[in-house]
């Protein structure tokens, strides 16, 4: 969720990669200098947000879990460093694990580290794994594994999912300290370094990984992989997080089609599905053998104006379109009112994120103004759309409808979600996509810098970029904490989004089974948590 920054690999059907979900680490611990991020705790614990969750207490050992996910397409991979599609993440949730990520609590949790600790200056980290932790073919995880993984995903004859995010790490100075335990030097300091490199995308393999007989730390084992159709896992016995999966197998069904993967879910071939259409909300939640998952996420959905390019390398032009949106009415009626009002700011629930920042509000007069002064008065311009998330067709219509207010004529043209993710991703002048919850160095990471693999506006502000390399290396929060505040104005002020909503992620499973959360993260079904329900005892 760029072709010479890291282009990612293109999805047939996809409902992408974000994102972010897009999970990541820090944020609110990022650390001071000599600070030590430490485990905290056994296993993900319960999530909060709107409701519709069940506790896994009273659930039986056994059964096989069949789960619909949204998109997927003939080009699905089960790599642990692609995963681009909705069922690949779901996938790799199963097979692999980071050092680190956020839990649904968007929590910071270790998992296969211990601890990470960064040194005098954040140009330098120390990382010590848990011990006793094995792969899938009983093989212990060890310092020269992580080193492999991360010069599999660095490597420039091929570059894999996260290489842009963490093309920082200085590879050839780190080094293997004994079995457990990695000292990572950086080509320059960051005090987000856990949170780069812990990303669901950043998965721990054993040296010598081979993809067609994928081998991870997961809650499940690789038993089969049809791309674009389906996939099958099996219990890992010799899971690290005690009493953990429940069920003896997972099967991961691709679903493109939004009514085939409803129409599933209620002739009971499946035990769950990602993105409940809003409108079937009320049906859902009447039937007795439903449950309705609502989770109030930092997901966040923007419209992409690509600044090197007009009429959006005007700033003007820029700053009318965001003067256009009525971001209640699009809320209530491209997401049914499942999400809050957005600013045109992502990382909601990062510490540092800035709600000084005047609401921006619907101002016809205003827009027609700075167009006017641009020489737009009389513009049009096509927005391509896809139904590659809940609402981001539904949105385009409705600012469609609403930019005519301000004399703007927005064609709208919708393409399958093959042809979105093809070969004019992030090429696109003006588009959509959405993001999964991040925090706000997280996020730039992706998105946000030249070299970002996912840099779909062609964003390069020079004022932006120096303050982002002054909080990377900033160790006070305090201090850091105004450096990305003024950032986040700088975005405010001539930014290339137009973020109208942070949306619900809503999801739907029987009645029979037990264990899914809300969470904050964005990513659906508790951060595809399937180690975590089971079917509820008879």
């Amino acid at each position: 969720m760029s072709s010479d920054q890291h282009r990612l690999r293109v999805e047939e059907a996809a409902i992408t990669r974000r994102d972010a979900l897009r999970g990541a680490l820090a944020g609110a611990a990022l650390l001071s200098t000599g600070g030590l991020l430490s485990a905290c705790g056994r296993g993900v614990r319960g999530g909060a947000g709107a409701g519709g969750g069940t506790s896994a207490a009273g659930v039986r050992d056994g059964g096989s879990l069949r789960i619909g996910v949204a998109g997927g397409g003939s080009q699905d991979t089960i790599d642990v460093h692609l995963p681009s599609t909705d069922p690949d993440i779901a996938r790799a949730f199963q097979l692999y694990e980071p050092l680190a990520m956020r839990n649904p609590d968007y929590e910071m949790e270790m998992m296969l580290a211990e601890s990470f600790e960064a040194g005098k200056r954040p140009d330098e980290w120390t990382i010590r794994l848990r011990d006793g932790i094995r792969f899938h073919d009983g093989k212990p995880v060890t310092a020269d594994d992580v080193l492999f993984s991360l010069r599999r995903i660095v490597d420039p004859k091929d570059p894999k999912r996260g290489a842009a995010s963490i093309s920082y790490i200085d590879l050839g100075s780190s080094k293997k300290l004994d079995r457990r335990t990695v000292r990572i030097k950086l080509q320059v300091p960051n005090v987000g370094f856990p949170d780069d490199v812990g990303q669901y995308f950043n998965g721990i393999v054993p040296t010598g990984y081979d993809p067609k007989k994928p081998v991870g730390t997961g809650p499940f084992r690789h038993k089969s992989f049809e791309p674009g159709q389906r996939s099958v896992f099996v219990k890992n016995p010799d899971y690290w997080q005690q009493g953990e999966p429940h069920v003896d197998e997972v099967e991961i069904i691709d679903f493109p089609d939004e009514t085939a993967r409803v129409n599933a879910l209620l002739g009971q071939q499946v035990d769950a599905i990602t993105n409940l259409p809003a409108a079937l909300i009320a049906q859902a939640q009447s039937s007795s053998a439903l449950k309705v998952l609502v989770s109030e996420t930092g997901g966040w959905q923007p419209f992409t104006m690509r600044v090197d390019q007009p009429p959006f390398d005007d700033v003007r032009v820029r700053q009318a379109m965001r003067l256009i949106v009525d971001r209640e009415q699009m809320v209530q009626q491209a997401l049914s009112g499942q999400g809050r009002v957005a600013n045109d700011l992502y990382a909601r629930y990062d510490p540092a994120y800035n709600r000084d920042l005047p609401r921006r509000e619907q101002d016809l007069d205003r827009a027609k103004s700075l167009l006017k002064q641009a020489g737009q008065s009389d513009l049009r311009v096509e927005l391509v759309t896809s139904a590659v998330f809940q609402g981001i067709p539904e949105a385009a219509q409705v600012l469609a409808e609403q930019a005519k207010g301000a004399g703007v004529t927005i064609d709208v043209r919708k393409v399958d979600p093959g042809t979105y993710y093809g070969d004019n991703y992030l090429k696109w002048r003006f588009a959509q996509d959405f993001w999964f919850t991040r925090t706000y160095l997280a996020q730039v990471a992706q998105s946000r810098l030249p070299n970002a693999p996912l840099n779909e506006t062609h964003w390069d502000d020079p004022e932006f970029l120096e303050l982002i390399e002054q909080a990377r290396g900033e160790v006070d929060e305090g201090k850091r904490t105004e450096l990305l505040h003024e950032a986040q104005a700088i975005e405010h002020e001539r930014g290339d989004y137009i973020i109208w909503a942070f949306s619900n992620q809503v999801d739907a499973y029987s009645a029979a089974v037990a264990g899914f959360q809300p969470a904050k993260s964005g990513a659906p079904l508790t951060n595809y948590g399937f180690g975590k329900v089971g079917f509820v005892a008879d």
